[in-house]
């Protein structure tokens, strides 16, 4: 198998992280690896997708440092592929995390991935479905049994009216957001408020947020791979997140510690609500926040923590990933034309 994992920059990675571990995964089966970084595409006259890509050294690794040492070494090999040729392209890269002088990268990989469609390639998540889970808008298009009250919006009058509404707490954050930047809790006695909304509101739309107090907590950072919830002898992928006492962001980029989860019926309820939306929008992986019975929001792009979560329970649920990849491609391998990308994202 051929796996391009699409990635901001190599530079940007780190060792840690899921990607790191998935491309480990699959170099020590002896599947050819490459990491693409968002600004390495190009469609030439031939009108193929190709890519500037990174290549690990063809030996063998035991550990993800070691391995991913190697990868932003000189050791590994940059050369020009066509990602037409892959069997799977994984969009592993964050388009929150671009900067402004770097907005024409956002939708870059969606856009250079749904060129790979044309000539068979499995890209993951489906960018058509991605293109519509680019900010946390998504959420708003599930049960509002689900998740919290919210509105989203620019004008700072409407957040201080939902402020009142509900009863004078609520958590703001950017629309288009992750990693926890920019993300507060507002009460109604707060004399920053007007400072912190015009903050949020620096990086477009804003979105607030019922505040549910069992978030002081922490949260749970819940895994779905092909619609259904990760796990393995009774052993979910998901991991409780509580950040300190002085931080309302449980987020691991932000100091959060991480803890192990049982599974409940609530993470179970909500995780077959949404099922039908994810499979139908191609959501091969994504991550879920939950606190206590309602969704926070949906990880479509490149949702971290699952190390941790396999580290927890004492199972690799990297190797799972990579066993669903094996799986997708030997079913295209028996009839590609019997399958759309979506469908085959969540088979």
């Amino acid at each position: 198998m051929k796996i391009g994992f699409v990635v901001n920059e190599v530079v940007t990675e780190r060792a840690g992280y899921s990607t790191t571990h998935m491309a480990l995964a699959a170099h020590k089966r002896g599947h050819e690896v490459y990491y693409i970084e968002v600004a390495d595409f190009a469609l030439d006259p031939d009108e193929m997708v190709h890519a500037h890509a990174h290549k690990p050294p063809a030996r063998k690794f035991r550990a993800a440092s070691s391995f991913f040492k190697a990868m932003q070494s000189p050791e590994s090999g940059r050369e020009r592929i066509t990602v037409d040729m892959l069997d799977v392209l994984m969009l592993r890269n964050d388009p929150a995390g671009m900067g402004p002088a770097q907005s024409w990268a956002r939708t870059a990989a969606m856009n250079f991935g749904r060129l790979a469609l044309r000539h068979g390639v499995i890209v993951l998540n489906d960018p058509d479905g991605l293109s519509h889970a680019s900010n946390k808008m998504y959420l708003e298009q599930f049960p509002k049994s689900v998740r919290p009250r919210s509105t989203i919006t620019r004008s700072a009058d409407d957040i201080k009216a939902f402020i009142r509404a509900e009863g004078g707490k609520i958590i703001l954050k950017p629309l288009a957001g992750s990693g926890g930047h920019n993300v507060f809790l507002i009460s109604k006695d707060e004399p920053n408020v007007n400072q912190i909304i015009e903050a949020v509101l620096t990086d477009g739309y804003a979105l607030a947020q019922e505040y549910l107090p069992a978030a002081s907590k922490g949260d749970v950072r819940l895994f779905l791979m092909n619609g259904r919830i990760m796990e393995h002898g009774g052993k979910i992928a998901a991991i409780h997140r509580q950040g300190s006492a002085e931080e309302i962001r449980s987020n691991l980029t932000v100091g959060g510690t991480l803890g192990k989860v049982e599974m409940n019926e609530s993470m179970r309820e909500i995780a077959e609500v949404i099922r039908p939306r994810l499979v139908k929008d191609g959501m091969f992986l994504v991550g879920l926040d939950v606190v206590e019975d309602k969704l926070m929001e949906i990880n479509v792009f490149s949702p971290g923590g699952l190390v941790g979560a396999g580290r927890l329970n004492s199972i690799s649920f990297v190797d799972m990933v990579i066993d669903a990849l094996e799986l997708k491609v030997a079913h295209l391998g028996h009839d590609r034309r019997r399958y759309t990308n979506a469908e085959i994202a969540t088979l």
